[in-house]
This record gives structure tokens, C-alpha cells and sequence, in this order.
């Protein structure tokens, strides 16, 4: 039994950690994708999307972004007061398109 209850917590810490470790894996491809866009001049920089956003979104926290590899558009997601905005930047231009809540 003494043998039996060492195995059983190493299990049970393993489990987690290595479905952990693929959803890492994932965010990893994707900003491998996100830099190689970037680098073959297909879109702009995260952080040049974000220097033109943020200055715009005074007294909203800035909770970080997404990008759509498909239609190469920028996600940036705030929140203020408990409210969450999303703003829709074009990654290629820069121009935001689009944006949701107040």
C-alpha cells in the first residue's frame, strides 16, 4: 500500500501537466504562424497593431489579442467597468474595422 500511494499522486500530477503541455504546444504553432506572417511582410506586427490601438482605448484595460490567420485580422479584447470590448484591426493596414461593446 506504502508503494501504491506514491504512484497515484505522481499520476495524478502528471495528467494535468502534460494536457497542459499540448494546449501549449498549439499557442506555440500558432505564434511560430504569427511571426512567420509577420516576417513575409503578409501582415503588421503585433506590436505596431497595438501601438495604434491602445492610444485609442484610454481607461480600458488591455487584455491582449488573437489573429485570424484566414482573414489576417486582429482581435484586441479590453475591458472597462466590467465590460468587455473586442476591436477588429485589418493586421495588413493597421485600420481598425470593426469593434463590439461600448
Amino acid at each position: 500500500m506504502k508503494m501504491v500511494l506514491p504512484f497515484l499522486l505522481l499520476a495524478a500530477i502528471t495528467v494535468p501537466a502534460s494536457a497542459t503541455g499540448e494546449g501549449d504546444g498549439q499557442r506555440r504553432s500558432d505564434q511560430e504562424r504569427a511571426y512567420d506572417a509577420r516576417r513575409k511582410g503578409e501582415v503588421l506586427s503585433p506590436r505596431a497593431i497595438e501601438g495604434r490601438v491602445l492610444p485609442t482605448m484610454k481607461g480600458y484595460e488591455y487584455l491582449g489579442f488573437d489573429l485570424d490567420f484566414g482573414t489576417s485580422v486582429y482581435t484586441l479584447k479590453f475591458m472597462r467597468d466590467g465590460v468587455v470590448v473586442w476591436v477588429d484591426v485589418d493586421g495588413r493596414s493597421g485600420q481598425i474595422i470593426g469593434r463590439t461593446g461600448r
